[in-house]
Protein backbone atom coordinates (compact mmCIF):
# COMPACT_ATOMS: atom_id res chain seq x y z
CA UNK A 1 0.00 0.00 0.00
CA UNK A 2 3.06 2.24 1.03
CA UNK A 3 4.52 1.62 -1.98
CA UNK A 4 1.02 2.05 -4.30
CA UNK A 5 0.69 5.51 -2.38
CA UNK A 6 4.04 6.97 -3.59
CA UNK A 7 3.73 5.94 -6.83
CA UNK A 8 0.41 7.86 -6.81
CA UNK A 9 1.59 10.63 -5.45
CA UNK A 10 4.63 10.32 -7.86
CA UNK A 11 2.67 10.38 -10.75
CA UNK A 12 0.63 13.33 -9.60
CA UNK A 13 3.81 15.60 -8.42
CA UNK A 14 5.18 14.66 -12.19
CA UNK A 15 1.71 15.80 -13.82
CA UNK A 16 2.09 19.30 -11.68
CA UNK A 17 5.15 19.59 -12.55
CA UNK A 18 4.88 18.77 -16.36
CA UNK A 19 1.81 21.29 -16.38
CA UNK A 20 4.19 24.07 -14.46
CA UNK A 21 6.94 23.68 -17.07
CA UNK A 22 5.63 22.62 -20.06
CA UNK A 23 4.69 26.05 -21.63
CA UNK A 24 8.65 27.45 -20.59
CA UNK A 25 10.28 27.47 -23.72
CA UNK A 26 13.77 28.75 -24.24
CA UNK A 27 13.34 32.77 -25.97
CA UNK A 28 14.55 32.38 -29.51
CA UNK A 29 15.76 35.69 -28.96
CA UNK A 30 18.08 36.88 -32.25
CA UNK A 31 21.55 37.36 -33.16
CA UNK A 32 24.25 38.88 -35.53
CA UNK A 33 27.34 36.68 -36.59
CA UNK A 34 28.47 38.75 -39.62
CA UNK A 35 31.18 40.69 -40.33
CA UNK A 36 30.44 44.64 -38.50
CA UNK A 37 27.47 45.64 -37.70
CA UNK A 38 24.20 43.82 -38.29
CA UNK A 39 22.39 45.24 -41.86
CA UNK A 40 19.02 46.91 -41.68
CA UNK A 41 17.70 43.96 -43.47
CA UNK A 42 18.82 40.62 -44.50
CA UNK A 43 18.62 38.13 -48.16
CA UNK A 44 16.35 35.53 -47.67
CA UNK A 45 16.76 34.30 -50.92
CA UNK A 46 17.59 30.56 -51.35
CA UNK A 47 20.53 29.71 -54.03
CA UNK A 48 21.66 26.85 -55.24
CA UNK A 49 24.78 25.67 -54.71
CA UNK A 50 27.61 23.31 -55.88
CA UNK A 51 30.46 22.00 -54.24
CA UNK A 52 33.91 22.41 -56.89
CA UNK A 53 37.37 22.02 -57.04
CA UNK A 54 40.31 22.77 -59.05
CA UNK A 55 43.34 21.65 -60.44
CA UNK A 56 45.62 24.11 -58.27
CA UNK A 57 43.25 22.99 -55.51
CA UNK A 58 44.71 19.68 -56.05
CA UNK A 59 48.46 20.65 -56.89
CA UNK A 60 48.21 22.65 -53.78
CA UNK A 61 47.24 19.54 -51.94
CA UNK A 62 49.84 17.06 -53.21
CA UNK A 63 52.43 19.74 -52.94
CA UNK A 64 51.98 19.91 -49.20
CA UNK A 65 51.55 15.90 -48.91
CA UNK A 66 54.89 15.28 -50.47
CA UNK A 67 57.00 18.06 -48.08
CA UNK A 68 55.15 16.06 -44.78
CA UNK A 69 57.44 15.03 -42.04
CA UNK A 70 56.62 12.38 -40.71
CA UNK A 71 57.67 11.27 -36.93
CA UNK A 72 58.60 7.98 -36.26
CA UNK A 73 56.18 5.59 -34.03
CA UNK A 74 57.37 3.55 -30.98
CA UNK A 75 57.35 0.10 -31.02
CA UNK A 76 53.99 -1.63 -30.53
CA UNK A 77 52.85 1.49 -30.29
CA UNK A 78 49.58 0.61 -32.37
CA UNK A 79 47.58 3.68 -31.71
CA UNK A 80 47.67 4.68 -28.33
CA UNK A 81 49.42 7.52 -28.99
CA UNK A 82 47.43 8.94 -31.46
CA UNK A 83 47.42 7.89 -35.00
CA UNK A 84 49.96 5.53 -36.01
CA UNK A 85 52.69 7.06 -38.60
CA UNK A 86 53.05 4.05 -39.87
CA UNK A 87 49.84 3.34 -40.76
CA UNK A 88 49.38 6.83 -41.55
CA UNK A 89 51.81 6.50 -44.54
CA UNK A 90 49.66 4.28 -45.94
CA UNK A 91 46.89 6.32 -45.56
CA UNK A 92 48.10 9.26 -46.99
CA UNK A 93 49.87 7.29 -49.86
CA UNK A 94 46.53 6.26 -50.82
CA UNK A 95 45.01 9.96 -50.70
CA UNK A 96 48.21 11.34 -52.85
CA UNK A 97 48.27 8.51 -55.48
CA UNK A 98 44.72 6.48 -55.83
CA UNK A 99 42.22 9.06 -53.66
CA UNK A 100 40.04 10.71 -56.70
CA UNK A 101 38.69 14.12 -55.29
CA UNK A 102 36.94 14.79 -58.95
CA UNK A 103 35.60 12.02 -58.20
CA UNK A 104 33.96 12.32 -54.71
CA UNK A 105 33.06 16.17 -55.62
CA UNK A 106 30.55 14.57 -58.18
CA UNK A 107 28.76 12.04 -55.51
CA UNK A 108 28.71 15.20 -53.08
CA UNK A 109 26.81 16.51 -55.68
CA UNK A 110 24.74 13.75 -56.30
CA UNK A 111 22.07 15.69 -53.71
CA UNK A 112 20.67 19.35 -54.14
CA UNK A 113 23.04 21.79 -51.81
CA UNK A 114 22.24 25.54 -51.37
CA UNK A 115 22.98 28.17 -49.66
CA UNK A 116 20.69 30.88 -47.47
CA UNK A 117 21.46 34.23 -45.64
CA UNK A 118 20.81 33.82 -42.08
CA UNK A 119 22.03 36.09 -39.25
CA UNK A 120 24.74 37.30 -41.17
CA UNK A 121 25.99 33.84 -42.14
CA UNK A 122 25.83 32.02 -45.35
CA UNK A 123 24.28 28.13 -44.20
CA UNK A 124 24.92 25.73 -46.38
CA UNK A 125 22.45 22.58 -46.28
CA UNK A 126 21.18 19.67 -48.12
CA UNK A 127 17.83 19.18 -49.09
CA UNK A 128 16.68 15.50 -50.36
CA UNK A 129 12.81 15.59 -51.13
CA UNK A 130 11.38 11.49 -51.82
CA UNK A 131 9.98 10.19 -54.89
CA UNK A 132 6.54 11.23 -55.50
CA UNK A 133 4.28 8.25 -54.41
CA UNK A 134 0.75 7.97 -54.14
CA UNK A 135 -0.85 7.47 -50.39
CA UNK A 136 2.41 8.24 -48.88
CA UNK A 137 2.72 10.24 -46.12
CA UNK A 138 5.93 12.87 -46.32
CA UNK A 139 7.61 14.07 -42.65
CA UNK A 140 10.06 16.86 -42.74
CA UNK A 141 12.96 15.98 -40.54
CA UNK A 142 16.45 17.94 -39.89
CA UNK A 143 19.40 15.61 -39.54
CA UNK A 144 22.49 17.34 -37.33
CA UNK A 145 26.29 16.44 -37.31
CA UNK A 146 29.00 16.76 -35.21
CA UNK A 147 32.41 17.63 -34.84
CA UNK A 148 34.66 15.97 -36.57
CA UNK A 149 31.79 14.56 -39.10
CA UNK A 150 29.93 16.66 -41.73
CA UNK A 151 26.64 16.64 -43.83
CA UNK A 152 28.78 13.80 -45.80
CA UNK A 153 27.95 11.67 -42.48
CA UNK A 154 24.60 10.95 -43.69
CA UNK A 155 25.58 10.05 -47.57
CA UNK A 156 24.31 6.37 -46.19
CA UNK A 157 21.12 6.96 -44.22
CA UNK A 158 19.71 9.45 -47.23
CA UNK A 159 18.73 6.70 -49.35
CA UNK A 160 17.14 4.57 -46.81
CA UNK A 161 14.96 7.47 -45.17
CA UNK A 162 14.00 8.95 -48.77
CA UNK A 163 12.73 5.00 -49.47
CA UNK A 164 8.56 4.66 -48.22
CA UNK A 165 8.15 2.26 -45.57
CA UNK A 166 4.72 1.34 -44.69
CA UNK A 167 3.20 4.56 -46.40
CA UNK A 168 6.17 7.03 -44.52
CA UNK A 169 8.67 8.45 -45.99
CA UNK A 170 11.17 11.54 -45.12
CA UNK A 171 11.85 14.86 -46.70
CA UNK A 172 15.91 15.72 -45.55
CA UNK A 173 16.94 18.87 -44.68
CA UNK A 174 20.84 18.35 -43.78
CA UNK A 175 22.78 21.21 -42.86
CA UNK A 176 26.27 22.27 -42.43
CA UNK A 177 26.81 24.20 -38.78
CA UNK A 178 27.85 27.17 -39.18
CA UNK A 179 31.93 27.30 -38.98
CA UNK A 180 32.01 23.01 -40.85
CA UNK A 181 32.54 23.24 -43.80
CA UNK A 182 30.81 24.98 -46.88
CA UNK A 183 28.90 27.10 -43.64
CA UNK A 184 30.16 30.48 -42.83
CA UNK A 185 32.07 30.87 -39.74
CA UNK A 186 31.07 33.29 -37.07
CA UNK A 187 33.09 36.35 -36.98
CA UNK A 188 32.05 37.16 -33.43
CA UNK A 189 32.54 35.36 -30.23
CA UNK A 190 29.79 33.47 -28.62
CA UNK A 191 28.50 31.19 -31.94
CA UNK A 192 27.25 27.95 -29.45
CA UNK A 193 24.52 25.26 -30.03
CA UNK A 194 21.57 27.73 -28.66
CA UNK A 195 22.88 30.32 -32.29
CA UNK A 196 22.75 27.33 -34.25
CA UNK A 197 19.78 25.74 -33.19
CA UNK A 198 18.12 29.33 -34.01
CA UNK A 199 19.53 29.70 -37.14
CA UNK A 200 18.46 25.82 -37.92
CA UNK A 201 15.02 26.61 -36.80
CA UNK A 202 14.90 29.83 -39.29
CA UNK A 203 15.94 27.89 -41.95
CA UNK A 204 12.99 25.53 -41.68
CA UNK A 205 10.77 28.37 -41.22
CA UNK A 206 12.31 29.69 -44.18
CA UNK A 207 11.57 26.60 -46.15
CA UNK A 208 7.82 26.60 -45.31
CA UNK A 209 8.18 24.03 -42.66
CA UNK A 210 5.90 24.62 -39.31
CA UNK A 211 6.03 21.00 -38.23
CA UNK A 212 8.98 18.50 -38.57
CA UNK A 213 11.22 15.67 -36.65
CA UNK A 214 15.00 16.40 -35.42
CA UNK A 215 17.65 13.78 -35.64
CA UNK A 216 21.04 14.12 -34.19
CA UNK A 217 24.30 12.93 -32.32
CA UNK A 218 27.35 14.75 -30.65
CA UNK A 219 26.91 18.46 -31.52
CA UNK A 220 24.18 17.24 -33.07
CA UNK A 221 22.09 15.98 -30.45
CA UNK A 222 22.45 19.09 -28.15
CA UNK A 223 21.77 21.83 -30.95
CA UNK A 224 18.26 19.49 -31.98
CA UNK A 225 17.78 19.42 -27.94
CA UNK A 226 18.19 23.05 -27.83
CA UNK A 227 15.80 23.44 -31.20
CA UNK A 228 12.99 21.26 -28.90
CA UNK A 229 13.80 23.48 -26.44
CA UNK A 230 13.45 27.13 -28.08
CA UNK A 231 10.13 25.42 -30.68
CA UNK A 232 8.70 22.87 -28.86
CA UNK A 233 5.15 23.50 -30.62
CA UNK A 234 7.57 22.60 -34.31
CA UNK A 235 9.03 19.96 -33.29
CA UNK A 236 6.69 16.66 -33.72
CA UNK A 237 9.62 14.56 -32.74
CA UNK A 238 13.44 14.64 -31.33
CA UNK A 239 15.50 11.51 -32.12
CA UNK A 240 18.93 11.18 -31.00
CA UNK A 241 21.66 8.44 -30.70
CA UNK A 242 23.75 10.52 -28.30
CA UNK A 243 21.97 11.72 -25.12
CA UNK A 244 23.79 14.53 -22.59
CA UNK A 245 21.57 14.20 -19.19
CA UNK A 246 21.89 16.72 -16.14
CA UNK A 247 23.86 15.34 -13.30
CA UNK A 248 22.10 15.19 -9.51
CA UNK A 249 21.30 13.34 -6.62
CA UNK A 250 19.50 10.25 -8.73
CA UNK A 251 22.57 9.74 -11.25
CA UNK A 252 24.76 10.21 -8.02
CA UNK A 253 22.12 7.42 -6.29
CA UNK A 254 22.46 5.38 -9.64
CA UNK A 255 26.03 5.21 -9.15
CA UNK A 256 26.33 4.25 -5.99
CA UNK A 257 23.61 1.64 -5.73
CA UNK A 258 23.26 0.35 -9.12
CA UNK A 259 26.30 -2.27 -9.30
CA UNK A 260 24.38 -3.96 -6.30
CA UNK A 261 20.84 -3.32 -5.94
CA UNK A 262 19.96 -1.86 -9.72
CA UNK A 263 16.36 -2.55 -10.30
CA UNK A 264 16.23 -0.21 -6.94
CA UNK A 265 17.27 3.01 -9.02
CA UNK A 266 15.87 2.22 -12.13
CA UNK A 267 18.25 0.19 -13.69
CA UNK A 268 18.26 -2.78 -16.52
CA UNK A 269 21.17 -5.52 -16.89
CA UNK A 270 22.09 -4.17 -20.03
CA UNK A 271 22.61 -0.86 -18.24
CA UNK A 272 24.52 -2.89 -15.42
CA UNK A 273 26.93 -4.51 -18.17
CA UNK A 274 27.23 -0.82 -20.37
CA UNK A 275 27.68 1.60 -17.32
CA UNK A 276 30.01 -0.42 -14.65
CA UNK A 277 32.44 -0.29 -13.55
CA UNK A 278 31.81 3.17 -13.97
CA UNK A 279 35.26 5.04 -13.58
CA UNK A 280 37.48 2.59 -15.72
CA UNK A 281 34.78 3.15 -18.15
CA UNK A 282 33.16 6.92 -18.02
CA UNK A 283 36.32 8.83 -15.90
CA UNK A 284 39.61 7.00 -16.89
CA UNK A 285 38.33 5.92 -20.11
CA UNK A 286 37.07 10.03 -21.37
CA UNK A 287 40.40 10.95 -19.54
CA UNK A 288 42.58 8.71 -21.83
CA UNK A 289 40.27 10.35 -25.02
CA UNK A 290 39.56 13.95 -24.28
CA UNK A 291 42.74 15.30 -24.39
CA UNK A 292 41.44 16.80 -27.56
CA UNK A 293 38.61 17.91 -26.02
CA UNK A 294 40.75 20.26 -23.72
CA UNK A 295 42.65 21.57 -26.12
CA UNK A 296 39.76 22.65 -28.34
CA UNK A 297 37.72 24.13 -25.50
CA UNK A 298 40.53 26.36 -24.52
CA UNK A 299 42.61 27.38 -27.23
CA UNK A 300 41.38 26.28 -30.66
CA UNK A 301 43.08 28.87 -32.68
CA UNK A 302 46.39 27.34 -31.48
CA UNK A 303 46.35 23.92 -32.46
CA UNK A 304 44.04 24.93 -35.49
CA UNK A 305 47.21 26.54 -36.93
CA UNK A 306 49.08 23.14 -37.52
CA UNK A 307 45.84 21.13 -38.88
CA UNK A 308 44.99 23.96 -40.98
CA UNK A 309 48.17 24.13 -42.43
CA UNK A 310 48.64 20.60 -43.29
CA UNK A 311 46.78 18.18 -44.62
CA UNK A 312 48.85 15.06 -43.28
CA UNK A 313 48.31 17.00 -39.79
CA UNK A 314 44.63 17.31 -40.38
CA UNK A 315 43.92 13.80 -41.51
CA UNK A 316 45.50 12.84 -38.62
CA UNK A 317 43.70 14.76 -36.01
CA UNK A 318 40.04 14.04 -37.96
CA UNK A 319 40.43 9.92 -38.73
CA UNK A 320 42.16 9.10 -35.51
CA UNK A 321 38.38 9.84 -33.73
CA UNK A 322 36.87 7.85 -36.57
CA UNK A 323 39.16 5.39 -35.34
CA UNK A 324 38.63 5.45 -31.34
CA UNK A 325 34.98 6.61 -31.26
CA UNK A 326 33.59 3.67 -33.12
CA UNK A 327 35.49 0.92 -30.75
CA UNK A 328 37.90 2.17 -28.19
CA UNK A 329 39.35 -1.42 -28.71
CA UNK A 330 40.88 -0.12 -32.24
CA UNK A 331 43.36 1.20 -30.26
CA UNK A 332 45.12 -2.17 -29.89
CA UNK A 333 45.55 -2.29 -33.55
CA UNK A 334 48.23 -1.37 -35.47
CA UNK A 335 46.27 0.43 -38.24
CA UNK A 336 43.15 1.21 -35.70
CA UNK A 337 40.44 -1.16 -36.81
CA UNK A 338 40.27 2.24 -39.31
CA UNK A 339 38.93 0.38 -42.50
CA UNK A 340 37.17 -2.08 -40.46
CA UNK A 341 34.06 -0.03 -40.73
CA UNK A 342 34.83 3.17 -43.19
CA UNK A 343 36.72 3.04 -46.38
CA UNK A 344 39.18 5.48 -46.97
CA UNK A 345 37.03 7.08 -50.18
CA UNK A 346 34.42 8.07 -47.46
CA UNK A 347 37.10 9.13 -44.31
CA UNK A 348 39.20 11.84 -47.15
CA UNK A 349 36.06 12.82 -48.60
CA UNK A 350 35.06 14.31 -44.75
CA UNK A 351 38.94 15.32 -44.74
CA UNK A 352 38.64 16.68 -47.46
CA UNK A 353 35.71 19.05 -46.63
CA UNK A 354 37.51 20.71 -43.99
CA UNK A 355 40.56 21.01 -46.34
CA UNK A 356 39.24 22.23 -49.00
CA UNK A 357 36.91 24.97 -46.92
CA UNK A 358 39.84 25.49 -44.40
CA UNK A 359 37.34 25.12 -41.26
CA UNK A 360 39.04 23.23 -38.96
CA UNK A 361 40.36 26.29 -36.56
CA UNK A 362 36.36 27.64 -36.91
CA UNK A 363 34.72 24.01 -35.88
CA UNK A 364 37.15 23.55 -33.05
CA UNK A 365 36.06 26.97 -31.71
CA UNK A 366 32.57 25.41 -31.06
CA UNK A 367 34.08 23.82 -28.15
CA UNK A 368 35.19 27.17 -26.60
CA UNK A 369 32.14 29.12 -27.22
CA UNK A 370 29.79 26.13 -25.50
CA UNK A 371 32.19 25.15 -22.61
CA UNK A 372 33.48 28.62 -21.38
CA UNK A 373 31.42 28.16 -18.84
CA UNK A 374 29.47 25.58 -16.59
CA UNK A 375 27.11 23.43 -18.90
CA UNK A 376 25.07 22.75 -15.96
CA UNK A 377 24.47 26.71 -15.40
CA UNK A 378 23.12 27.39 -19.44
CA UNK A 379 19.92 28.08 -19.66
CA UNK A 380 19.06 25.20 -21.97
CA UNK A 381 20.33 22.82 -18.96
CA UNK A 382 17.91 24.32 -17.08
CA UNK A 383 15.11 23.22 -18.74
CA UNK A 384 13.22 19.48 -19.51
CA UNK A 385 12.64 18.42 -22.69
CA UNK A 386 8.67 17.68 -23.58
CA UNK A 387 8.79 16.64 -26.62
CA UNK A 388 8.58 12.79 -27.61
CA UNK A 389 11.92 11.88 -28.09
CA UNK A 390 13.87 8.69 -29.11
CA UNK A 391 17.12 7.58 -28.06
CA UNK A 392 19.13 5.19 -30.01
CA UNK A 393 22.26 3.52 -27.47
CA UNK A 394 24.91 2.48 -29.45
CA UNK A 395 27.12 0.07 -27.33
CA UNK A 396 30.59 2.06 -28.43
CA UNK A 397 29.30 5.16 -28.16
CA UNK A 398 31.55 7.58 -26.12
CA UNK A 399 29.49 8.07 -22.80
CA UNK A 400 26.49 5.38 -22.01
CA UNK A 401 23.43 7.63 -20.76
CA UNK A 402 20.94 4.91 -19.44
CA UNK A 403 17.38 5.32 -19.80
CA UNK A 404 16.56 6.27 -16.08
CA UNK A 405 19.07 8.88 -16.98
CA UNK A 406 17.91 10.54 -20.03
CA UNK A 407 14.20 10.64 -18.74
CA UNK A 408 15.68 12.90 -15.90
CA UNK A 409 15.96 15.58 -19.09
CA UNK A 410 13.83 14.12 -21.62
CA UNK A 411 10.50 13.41 -20.00
CA UNK A 412 8.63 12.08 -22.93
CA UNK A 413 10.80 9.65 -23.88
CA UNK A 414 8.81 7.41 -25.94
CA UNK A 415 11.50 4.66 -27.25
CA UNK A 416 15.05 4.30 -26.04
CA UNK A 417 16.93 1.37 -28.41
CA UNK A 418 19.66 -0.61 -27.12
CA UNK A 419 21.57 -1.19 -30.61
CA UNK A 420 23.52 -3.94 -30.90
CA UNK A 421 26.87 -2.72 -32.21
CA UNK A 422 28.27 0.38 -33.71
CA UNK A 423 29.41 3.56 -31.93
CA UNK A 424 29.51 7.59 -32.04
CA UNK A 425 29.09 7.83 -35.56
CA UNK A 426 25.96 6.19 -36.41
CA UNK A 427 24.91 6.80 -39.87
CA UNK A 428 28.24 6.66 -40.89
CA UNK A 429 29.07 3.13 -39.19
CA UNK A 430 25.27 1.87 -39.36
CA UNK A 431 23.24 3.54 -41.30
CA UNK A 432 20.71 0.95 -41.42
CA UNK A 433 20.04 0.39 -37.86
CA UNK A 434 19.54 3.71 -37.27
CA UNK A 435 17.20 4.42 -40.23
CA UNK A 436 15.28 1.49 -38.98
CA UNK A 437 15.16 2.48 -35.13
CA UNK A 438 14.33 6.33 -36.82
CA UNK A 439 11.37 4.88 -39.00
CA UNK A 440 10.00 3.10 -35.71
CA UNK A 441 10.20 5.80 -33.19
CA UNK A 442 8.47 8.09 -35.65
CA UNK A 443 6.04 5.82 -36.47
CA UNK A 444 5.22 4.91 -32.46
CA UNK A 445 4.67 8.95 -32.70
CA UNK A 446 2.68 9.38 -35.54
CA UNK A 447 -0.16 7.00 -33.89
CA UNK A 448 0.50 8.46 -30.93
Amino acid sequence: LWLECSVAAGGIMAYIVYKRKKTRTIPLGDGWWGVGEKTLSEDQKIYPFQVETSDKEIEDLYERIDRTRYADPLEDGKFHYGFNSTYLKKVVSYWRHEFDWKKQVAVLNKYPHFKTKIEGLDVHFIHVRPPHRENQKVLPIMIVHGWPGSFYEFYKILPLLTQSRDGVVFEVICPSIPGYGFSEASHKQGFNSLAAARIFLKLMERLGFSQFYLQGGDWGSLITTNMAQMKPQCVNGLHLNMCMSNSGFKVLLSLLIGPYLPFLVGLSREDVRRLFPFFEKNVFEMLRESGYFHIQATKPDTAGCGVNDSPVGLAAWILEKFSSWADMKNRDLEDGGLERKFSLDDLLTNVMIYWTTGSITSSMRFYKENLGSNLNNRVDFKYVIFVPTGFAAFPNELMYCPKSWAQIRYRNLQSYTFMPRGGHFAAFEEPQLLADDLFNFVKKVEKS
